[in-house]
């Protein structure tokens, strides 16, 4: 098989999972500004979610979060969407949108509000048993805004203690994934604000629980595809929340701030054993300014540009170079695969599969955007609350 050969036999297998609220309405902490067609129930989230995987061939699973996409009844949920060519993908919990959860969620002081949490996230996985959904995905906002608002030693045993609750109540067949964030909304300590808490509290747990590495959720400067590369060699990374961003944690489309950094994790994920199932390709975004249904075509195809440029690093020469010591050589290899054109390459992946090698330009030609707009009228449209 020649190279170009076996970079698109492994871009046809690749699979990017999509999250119901990006669909929805969302904003800044400032404003949500609406769009006409947005969807306002999780179905026609999912039926937006097809349009996507309909013309990207890459995109079958969508994410839920709740309360946001509760429903009554979740096999149907499910049933409509493998109606639809879909599944539906992680379940995601939500312990930062109620009162209660002020001083936080399973690290609060108060063991009743560390129970109605822990219950709610029991309730996930219930869900996860109604939709056939491999993964739970936790990332909590509990943290302290001053010095000695609470025992940071503390605060560490009840999140142990919650997580170990919910670990226990997992299928066979189930993960938890564990997310960290380094601050926001807490500013002054995090609970689980970087990898290395995360993966701690995963260690302790068991082989179901392992890290999400959120792309946006670092520090300036921080060297992304080094937890990538020592999660991996641990068997510690379970998924990606694929976003990007300039100054915090901005929510961006991937690959829009820095798409050189975006190729570097792919290339560790592919050099350390990552490309496969058991790492879930997820995108975690707001779209807040640009229409949402395009936007998500785009980063799915961002994210198999980057993949399909890690797939083209020469390994031998690259292993050769960093044998002998060659510094620029071995950056040389990186930038070759970096700097080459693989959007002729991906036009024949779909090409060969069925579909548009354009998706965006497919999609704006299908009228979908025009018809939800005028038949999403009325009721209360889909969005976080903010």
């Amino acid at each position: 098989m020649t190279e170009f050969a076996a970079v698109k036999a492994a871009l046809k297998t690749q699979a990017v999972e999509t999250p119901s609220w990006a669909y929805g309405n969302s904003g800044t902490r400032f404003k949500v500004f609406a769009q006409p067609g947005v969807p306002r129930t999780p179905r026609e989230k999912l039926d937006d979610a097809a349009k996507v995987h309909e013309f990207t061939g890459a995109a079958p699973t969508v994410a839920l979060h709740i309360p946001w996409d509760t429903t009554d009844d979740y096999a149907a949920l499910a049933k409509y969407a493998e109606e639809r060519g879909l599944k539906l993908g992680a379940i995601n919990s939500n312990t930062f949108q109620d009162d209660d959860y002020r001083l936080g969620s399973v690290c609060h002081p108060d063991a009743a509000v560390r129970r109605k949490a822990v219950d709610h996230l029991l309730a996930c996985v219930d869900i996860m048993d109604a939709t056939g959904s491999r993964d739970l995905k936790l990332w909590f906002a509990d943290g302290t805004n001053y010095p000695g608002q609470d025992d940071l030693r503390a605060r560490q045993d009840r999140l142990a203690e919650a997580l170990a609750q919910v670990y226990a109540r997992l299928g066979d067949d189930q993960r938890m994934l564990l997310e960290y964030k380094f601050f926001e909304p807490a500013f002054y300590a995090t609970d689980v604000p970087d990898w290395g808490t995360a993966y701690a509290h995963c260690l302790k747990l068991g082989p179901k629980a392992q890290v999400v590495v959120d792309t946006g959720h670092h520090a300036p400067g921080t060297n992304i595809e080094f937890i990538v590369a020592t999660l991996l060699r641990e068997n510690k990374l379970g998924a990606f929340d694929f976003n990007s961003r300039f100054y915090a944690d901005d929510d961006l489309m991937v690959g829009a701030a820095d798409p050189f950094q975006l190729v570097r994790i792919m290339y560790e994920v592919i050099r350390g054993g990552g490309f496969t199932p058991d790492v879930a390709f997820m995108l975690d975004q707001c779209h807040n300014i640009e229409a949402k249904i395009p936007a998500i075509i785009r980063s799915v195809m961002n994210v198999q540009e980057a993949t399909a440029k890690a797939l083209l690093v020469d390994g031998a020469a690259l292993a050769e170079a960093q044998r002998s010591g060659d510094v620029l050589a071995a950056n040389a290899v990186l930038m070759d695969a970096y700097n080459t054109d693989v959007r002729p390459l991906l036009a024949e992946v779909r090409t060969e599969s069925g579909l548009d090698p354009d998706p965006v330009g497919a999609y704006r030609r299908c009228g979908w955007a025009e018809r939800i707009a005028a038949e999403r009228v009325g009721g209360v449209q889909a969005g976080w609350g903010a």
